[in-house]
């Protein structure tokens, strides 16, 4: 333990010896090393200092004159005020008989004169560490008598009460059972129950090859926008009032089970045909379908429901539960509003899809993608203006693998932002490629189509700067394939994104135009270079030129407001000779060529150039 620790236990000292010399040193001594000191010359002004003010510690001569050391130390111990005050003997006295009596009067220590400062200094820290350790010990036995005397009490009171306690202990015990497989907002049973009867159910069939039952697995397809809408009271609300209508459509002896957000299940049993699960199923949907009043409000809710009936081939519930999921998920592919039974070549096109999906993370990093490319021919020249450039996935076990099998997934995955961004990087890099070899590319556009996601990111257009400043491709060479859905999607934010996309030159068009949402009371504002013609349009056309009405009505809508209308899949000469007749100005399809990868793409070049 060094000075500074044993300082820190009280540092305030009264000095006694009627030597004015000893007092003069011990004090320059003592306040040197930080204490703080006070000196008297006699017992008398002594007493009456340490009362008044109790230090720390006493440094007392024996010999003085009227009250020698020995009455003083007496004294100050009889005094309630002074007695825990330690006193430490200064003499000259060295016999034994006088340190005796100074350990009898209440003295700590004897130090016999001439003294060393560094043995007083010594002295005292232990003596104030001591103190320090004692007063300590005080105060914790008694904050732990404090400490025992309320547990007493509490264990009394306990004791008291222990009886009681026992009398709801069962009763607690069924309550935190019923919370732990019960759903809190609508009392259901929870996905933890469901699995516990789903299990019984299926050790019954298999005991009993006669006995039936089946699982829907139901989703509400508004809830989301009304939770959104209305927030989450009203969405709570609905949810409860959704709880009591699959109830009302049930047997008490089958489970509705509320698994996850506006996620349900019902365990039908003892079912006589299977067909009685289709018929509750239905009756759901009319229920569903219909208005839940809810307060002052109308809502309208609408289910999908997944249907997976019981069998021997089943090894545990969550087996069923993951069939009635897919299921469920087919009906609402199919439109929504609808129930679905669950086959098995639902759960083999459910794994080719999660496989894809797991492939599909990869194949950026395995450089499996490549691009097609499909010339888009003027009209009026016969050259080749440009080309769309058209994702393919070469898969290292299936081949190559069209954008309609793969898009939909990175769509909801998320991976068509990097993916897009690869396309866009990669197509502006093969244009440049052409323009430094062929002279004829230096005026060719290279068309890209973007998704949804893309154009929602933040960053979006300066991804797009870095693009054409790390391809070296000018901006006026690219053009950008938007949706009228993508376009209306975001109202004015959309053309905020437009003008920061033209204020770099590219070229935007709006593809499959007539198919999506109609964005007409738009349309002048968006600064857009032209109309794609979709290819459903096209097609129609027959060989006498009819059904010609809404691609005529397309170009001239498109002329109309300065931009250019580009048809699509034109496979046929008479097709190709109809939109010649109706001023279209650019076309594409099989007629001209299909999509072919980069190599064929720049043979096509003199052929049409």
């Amino acid at each position: 333990m060094n000075n500074t620790q044993l300082n820190s236990f009280g540092g305030n000292i009264l000095v006694i010896d009627d030597t004015p010399d000893n007092l003069r040193v011990l004090s320059a001594s003592l306040m040197g090393r930080g204490y703080q000191v006070r000196c008297v010359k006699n017992g008398a002004m002594a007493l009456i200092t340490a009362k008044k003010a109790p230090p720390d510690l006493i440094l007392l001569d024996i010999k003085m004159p009227e009250m020698d050391g020995y009455e003083v130390c007496e004294k100050l111990k009889a005094d309630v005020h002074t007695r825990e005050i330690p006193v430490i003997f200064l003499s000259a006295l060295d016999d034994v008989f006088d340190k005796v009596k100074a350990f009898q009067v209440g003295g700590v220590d004897y130090i016999t004169k001439p003294f060393q400062i560094e043995e007083i200094v010594v002295r005292i820290q232990h003596q104030l560490a001591l103190r320090a350790a004692k007063s300590k010990i005080e105060q914790l036995n008694a904050e732990l008598e404090q400490k025992v005397q309320q547990r007493t009490a509490q264990l009394e009171e306990v004791i008291g009460k222990l009886h009681q306690e026992i009398a709801k202990h069962k009763q607690t015990q069924q309550k935190l059972l019923q919370q732990s497989l019960h759903d809190a907002l609508t009392g259901l049973p929870n996905r933890t129950l469901l699995m516990e009867h789903l299990q019984k159910a299926l050790q019954r069939s298999q005991r009993n090859k006669n006995y039936l039952f089946a699982l829907l697995f139901i989703d509400l397809d508004r809830f989301k926008i009304i939770n959104d809408s209305w927030g989450h009271a009203v969405g709570d609300g609905l949810l409860i009032a959704v709880s009591r209508i699959l109830k009302g459509c049930t047997r008490e002896a089958d489970t509705v089970a509320r698994l996850s957000g506006d996620e349900f299940a019902i365990l039908l049993e003892d079912l006589k045909d299977f067909q009685d699960a289709i018929a509750v199923a239905e009756r759901l949907l009319d229920k569903l379908i219909s208005p839940i009043h809810l307060e002052e409000r109308k809502l309208f809710a609408g289910a999908s429901i997944g249907i997976v009936f019981g069998a021997t081939n089943y090894q545990n519930g969550t087996e069923l539960l993951r069939d009635a999921d897919i299921a469920m998920y087919r009906a609402k592919a199919l439109g929504k509003g609808r129930c679905a039974v669950f086959d098995r070549e639902m759960y083999a096109q459910t794994l080719h899809l999660s496989q894809i999906e797991t492939d599909l993370r990869y194949a950026l990093d395995r450089q499996e993608f490549l691009l097609y490319y499909q010339p888009i021919v003027s009209l009026a020249t016969g050259k080749v203006t440009g080309f769309e450039a058209l994702i393919r996935w070469q898969h290292p076990e299936k081949g190559l693998i069209y954008p309609g099998d793969f898009i939909a997934i990175a769509e909801e995955t998320g991976l068509i932002v990097p993916i897009g961004e690869w396309v866009l990087r990669e197509a502006c890099q093969q244009l440049c490629i052409w323009q430094q070899k062929l002279p004829p590319a230096s005026s060719m556009y290279i068309s890209v189509n973007l998704s949804s996601r893309q154009i929602k990111q933040f960053d979006f257009v300066d991804k797009l700067a870095k693009i054409l400043s790390d391809t070296g491709l000018d901006g006026q060479n690219l053009r950008l394939e938007l949706t009228e859905t993508m376009l209306m999607d975001r109202g004015e934010k959309t053309i905020e994104l437009l003008s920061g996309i033209k204020a770099q030159k590219i070229q935007l068009s709006i593809d499959d135009f007539g198919t999506g949402y109609s964005c007409l009371s738009y349309l002048h504002r968006f600064p857009i270079d032209a109309l794609k013609i979709d290819r459903s349009f096209v097609s129609s056309i027959d060989a006498q030129g009819n059904n010609c009405e809404i691609v005529k009505t397309i170009i001239t809508l498109a002329h109309s407001l300065g931009i250019k209308a580009i048809a699509e899949g034109v496979e046929t000469s008479y097709q190709l000779a109809q939109l010649r007749n109706l001023g279209c100005d650019e076309a594409q399809g099989y007629f001209f060529s299909q999509p072919v990868n980069c190599h064929l793409a720049e043979a096509l070049l003199p052929k049409y150039n």
